[in-house]
């Protein structure tokens, strides 16, 4: 089969793996119908992380081909989205609501590898949810974008408590940012303050419910920030970057009280204790529990009271996932969705 390699950093290749088979009586082999480049696969093109000869991808929708006598929930020909997470969905951090965390837990990208063909899915009753059945083609981007950037910006909306009556902002405006204002806006956000510089993220921002655009940056943008919630800065922000910056930047952006859902990857990054101390805010995030709301967003997919699959702006065969990366890293795309 076809799969994505980085030998090293800006070096993406297109080659032939080894067809995956069953391991494990858990696993489940399937045949991917859709992928993805993810904005955290720049940090390793870019050379902050330093990847050798690494199987890509981790977000993918596809058709179960084969599975082990032990999976229970799953039959071949089922339509499945899955977790950029490997969980076994019994342990006792699966069952407290934190997949990400399982006692078992991979991650997708490295090991496995979804920018290809096929794959093989540990634990495929803890990772993969089929849909009600094989979905309109018109659906199938936005249930590969429940696979993590929806659920992460999800996560993150939850964990800023966005909500009635509360006031949110945004540090970031890449897929995961514009995916958290989507999640703010369902869950009843008031009032959604998106910060970007570019305008056509903010154009999908305003429509997925982003009422206010602040383009400033730092301690400028802290200040609009403040500017617009009289003050005291906004109830719920979520950080969706992963630097340094971006994190003070949320910080102070939140009022007393206030709550924090991190979900940029972090790199770098450091909190003076005493500005945190004295902040008062709640602070929870990390790797994005998204099987632990597949069900719940599938749904709403399905019933087509969303649609994330917007945050695609361009569309590659798996052939061509090279120039994906590089626009993607010249910001000539947001995210770019692959074809198989």
């Amino acid at each position: 089969m076809r799969a994505v390699i980085m030998h090293g950093p800006g070096d993406v290749r297109v080659e032939e793996r080894e067809d995956p088979t069953i391991l494990e009586p858990t696993d489940a082999v399937i045949r991917l119908a859709a992928t993805c480049i993810c904005g955290s696969d720049l940090w390793p093109y870019r050379g902050v992380d330093q990847p050798d000869h690494q199987h890509m991808g981790h977000e993918y929708v596809g058709v179960v081909e084969e599975i082990g006598e032990a999976v229970e929930t799953l039959e071949v020909g089922d339509f499945v989205v899955g977790s950029f997470v490997i969980s076994c969905g019994r342990c006792e951090i699966c069952r407290e609501g934190h997949p990400s965390r399982c006692v078992h837990a991979v991650f997708v990208d490295g090991e496995i590898g979804t920018q290809a063909e096929k794959a093989r899915i540990p634990f495929a009753d803890g990772t993969l949810v089929a849909t009600p059945g094989p979905p309109a083609a018109e659906l199938v981007p936005s249930l590969l974008a429940a696979s993590d950037v929806l659920g992460t910006g999800w996560f993150a909306a939850d964990a800023a408590q966005a909500g009635p009556g509360r006031v949110v902002a945004v540090v970031g405006d890449g897929a995961v940012g514009l995916m958290g204002i989507l999640s703010a806006k369902q869950m009843g956000a008031e009032r959604i303050i998106a910060m970007s510089r570019h305008a056509d993220r903010q154009a999908l921002a305003r429509e997925y419910g982003a009422t206010d655009i602040v383009t400033e940056r730092g301690d400028e943008g802290v200040a609009r920030i403040k500017e617009l919630t009289n003050g005291l800065g906004a109830h719920s922000v979520i950080e969706a970057v992963g630097t340094q910056e971006s994190m003070m930047q949320a910080i102070r952006s939140t009022r007393p009280g206030g709550h924090i859902g991190f979900v940029g990857v972090s790199h770098d990054v450091e909190l003076p204790g005493d500005e945190l101390f004295f902040s008062a805010v709640h602070l929870h995030g990390g790797p994005a529990p998204v099987r632990r709301y597949l069900p719940e967003l599938i749904q709403l997919i399905w019933d087509r009271e969303i649609d994330p699959g917007k945050v695609f702006d361009l569309t590659l065969p798996l052939a061509d996932a090279a120039e994906g990366y590089a626009a993607m890293d010249e910001r000539r795309a947001t995210k770019v969705l692959l074809t198989l």
